[in-house]
């Protein structure tokens, strides 16, 4: 049994996410194990990410990188400075930023949505 923890995710707006990352988290059961913020669930307004991110209570910082975002590059520098640890999920046929490389060390590609959650779980047992 792994720690109760508390994770964000964060994530381009230019792809199907509440399709392709939403809804397999979830219905997977780490959605029944742990706090998972989705910003973007119930609306598509902005998103108060900062006292999330920066308020100490969060465990892990997931991020979708196969598009990049602005955004999100400061929801992961905030992550950073925090020290909150930060996995960088992205999809095999995509381009991630190299840039991303001074945030995390932790890349997991996925194709599918078996791979994001066995991905998720990967790092969820790594920083336990």
């Amino acid at each position: 049994m792994f720690n109760f923890m508390e994770i964000y995710v964060t994530h381009s707006r230019s792809f199907d996410y509440k399709n392709h990352l939403y809804f397999p988290i979830r219905r997977s059961h780490i959605n029944q194990e742990h706090k998972i913020i989705l910003p973007h669930e119930e609306s598509d307004e902005p998103f108060n990410s900062k006292s999330i991110i920066t308020g100490g209570s969060l465990s892990l910082l997931v991020a979708e990188v196969s598009f990049k975002s602005t955004a999100q590059g400061v929801e992961l520098g905030w992550a950073d400075i925090s020290k909150v640890p930060i996995a960088l999920f992205y999809r095999p046929d995509s381009n991630p930023s190299n840039a991303l490389r001074k945030v995390s060390s932790l890349f997991v590609p996925y194709s599918n949505d078996r791979e994001l959650i066995e991905g998720m779980e990967s790092v969820i047992r790594q920083i336990s």
